[in-house]
């Protein structure tokens, strides 16, 4: 990835550890808040991925993070972070390059979303530059009580399973099923469906999620998996995005 500036914003690929370590802090930080401040967010998958910076250009502070982990094709799915939690028998046929999108987070005293422009303005063009067919990851949401985002999960069953072909089985021995049972109606208008930022991101880009949520007790959290094909990213979308590339 060539290092990309917009607006306030630098993002460039860590250079050494401690790049890395000043990533795995701010993931701490955002992901392990109400445990040691000065501790780290690390596993073994830190040393296959690639690490992506985003600085505010005139503080040199790290505003973001994300890692990423290029494979040549559907065969290597197998050593994705995401294959310790879905299983993705459907998608190891894929010929296709893929990426996975992993730990992606912002300061938590950041509010500005030219930060989010800044990450997918860097990450479309390596995107293009490498010929990538794929996107995936897991796309968190913060808690782990399946009731706190009903709205969600009936809007996400409704209109952006996965497609059969591609879609991950179960895996995981703490998941909520969303897809297999009728979910309490609320009546909450679309637009104030809560939606993480990155989550309705790749769903604006075509993505797609599993049937399925998986809680994860570490972190917090519940995640789905989520893939976007390159080819079905609607034109309009591509334009936006390579203009925020630009």
């Amino acid at each position: 990835m060539q290092d990309f500036q917009k607006g306030r914003y630098r993002v460039r690929l860590a250079q050494d550890m401690q790049d890395v370590r000043a990533a795995q802090s701010l993931r701490f930080a955002t992901f392990r808040s109400t445990q040691n401040p000065h501790d780290y967010d690390e596993d073994q998958f830190d040393a296959l991925c690639q690490h992506v910076m985003i600085e505010h250009i005139e503080t040199n502070n790290l505003v973001g993070t994300f890692r990423f982990l290029e494979l040549r094709n559907g065969r290597d799915i197998c050593n994705s972070y995401a294959s310790q939690y879905y299983g993705l028998e459907n998608l190891e046929h894929y010929e296709g390059r893929l990426l996975e999108i992993g730990r992606f987070c912002i300061a938590p005293d950041m509010h500005d979303p030219d930060i989010l422009r800044a990450a997918w303005g860097g990450l479309t063009r390596y995107v293009d530059d490498q010929n990538i067919d794929m996107l995936f990851g897991c796309s968190s949401f913060s808690g782990t009580k399946w009731e706190e985002f009903v709205d969600a999960f009936r809007f996400l069953k409704r209109n952006h399973l996965a497609p059969s072909e591609y879609r991950p089985s179960i895996k995981s021995t703490h998941t909520f099923n969303f897809a297999a049972q009728p979910l309490p109606q609320t009546n909450l208008p679309r637009e104030k469906i809560s939606i993480p930022p990155l989550l309705k991101t790749y769903l604006m880009m075509g993505g797609w999620v599993s049937d399925h949520a998986v809680i994860d007790h570490d972190l917090n959290t519940m995640h789905v998996f989520t893939g976007v094909e390159i080819k079905a990213i609607p034109a309009s979308r591509k334009k936006l995005l390579r203009a925020i590339a630009s």
